[in-house]
């Protein structure tokens, strides 16, 4: 450290002693780099974010009746977007942005006690299939059949946690193994590639470029691999070459996750994350009319990066909210939510399918889905059709809410 100025060092003092020699100075060598180092506290801005996404998810899927759903509470019939068409893209990037935060103080143990990385890759593994696996249970219950589960010829084999965790087991390694430069090549080379692919070789039978449902191509590899398992006739939203600028939004995600590692000021961070987020709404909307429309179904490279700056820009105004400022009292159910995010989406999607298949028996010999029956005789006889609708399924948020309630209350918390 440099000396005192002479204004501040103190006199020397007049001592008797001997002279003793000088010792020579040990070489100066360059210090060592230190690894980077974990987020200490948990970032509850993540946790709000996600229990936002988590109870929005549960919200649109469970109108009372699909056929009085409130405009932006359904997805765009194809190109564009609805507020609905947000929920899955942000859950994508908050997988990205949990990855390297979670990933970081496990790796510098491993590191420090030699086990290297193997037994990380292994937990990147063993989670995405657990993930994959839940989807394809999930899948297996019906929606409007009695009979058990579904007989394999009707079993749809993609859906939204399959195409979460493949994406997770694909970005994860990629997280590991390398920094934040390399991630930016890796999405623009996914991005490329399937705008690539999608406007330059054609469906047979169609010109190159149709992104038409009847005419794209990701449907079409979709219906030459897995016919009779999508899920419409010849499409899945969920499908298999869709999922290539699906793993760009997680990796999207995975560079949040990095900037909020950084040792920059918490306000820089939020500012950060807002420019990205506004930066990234911009170019979307401009490949949105220069290079293929945003498009959900088919997730689009402009849709990809259009949801990516949303997401950032949703999580930087939690994070200024949340973590900056320290107003979080009204976030607790949505952090409550966040925090047992798997279990909200498996047991309310286990539960609304469950009540489309119980059937209640009817006074002229018919029978009524249970959930019919509770709209019918609830909701629908009191209020405007698209206002019970509506109201179905805030009560279902609600009911889910109190469940996760009794589970954070009791410190029970599934993960996978």
């Amino acid at each position: 450290m440099p000396p005192p100025s002479a204004a501040t060092a103190p006199p020397p003092l007049k001592t008797r002693s001997r002279r003793v020699p000088a010792v020579p100075e040990a070489p100066q060598t360059a210090p060592l780099e230190p690894l980077p180092q974990p987020i200490r506290q948990r970032l509850h801005s993540l946790d709000v974010f996600r229990g936002l996404t988590i109870a929005a998810m549960i919200l649109v899927n469970n109108p009372g009746s699909w056929g009085a759903v409130y405009g932006p509470l359904d997805h765009a019939e194809w190109n564009g977007w609805t507020p609905t068409d947000l929920i899955f893209p942000f859950f994508l990037f908050i997988v990205g942005v949990a990855t390297p935060l979670s990933l970081a103080g496990r790796r510098a143990k491993a590191e420090a006690s030699g086990e290297g990385t193997g037994p990380l890759l292994r937990g990147i593994l063993r989670r995405g299939l657990t993930i994959i696996a839940l989807g394809l249970l999930l899948t297996a219950i019906p929606y409007n059949d009695h009979t058990g589960l579904l007989a394999p010829e009707k079993y749809r084999f993609f859906g939204v946690l399959q195409r979460i965790g493949l994406c997770y087991l694909i970005a994860g390694p990629i997280i590991l193994y390398t920094n934040w430069r390399r991630q930016v090549w890796i999405i623009a080379t996914l991005l490329l590639v399937y705008t690539g692919i999608m406007l330059l070789i054609p469906a047979p039978g169609y010109p190159p470029g149709d992104l038409s449902i009847e005419g794209n191509l990701a449907g079409y590899i979709d219906n030459s691999l897995l016919p009779g398992h999508l899920w419409l006739p010849k499409f899945d939203p969920e499908g298999l070459l869709s999922t290539l600028p699906a793993i760009a939004t997680t990796l999207f995600g995975a560079l949040a996750g990095a900037w909020l590692r950084t040792t920059r000021t918490s306000i820089e961070k939020a500012a950060g994350l807002m420019t990205a987020g506004t930066l990234g709404l911009i170019a979307g909307y401009v490949m949105d009319g220069l290079v293929m429309p945003v498009n959900k179904n088919l997730w689009t490279s402009s849709y990809s990066v259009f949801m990516a700056g949303m997401a950032a820009l949703g999580l930087g105004v939690c994070y200024y909210i949340v973590d900056v400022h320290g107003r979080d009292r009204w976030a607790k159910p949505f952090t409550v939510f966040g925090l047992n995010a798997i279990a909200a989406f498996m047991f309310s999607g286990v539960l609304g399918r469950l009540m489309l298949i119980s059937w209640i028996p009817q006074a002229n010999g018919s029978t009524l889905g249970l959930k019919s029956w509770i709209f019918n005789t609830i909701y629908k006889p009191h209020f405007a059709l698209v206002n019970a609708s509506l109201l179905f399924a805030i009560t279902y948020v609600l009911f889910w809410l109190g469940v996760m309630w009794i589970l954070y209350r009791k410190r029970i918390f599934i993960k996978v």
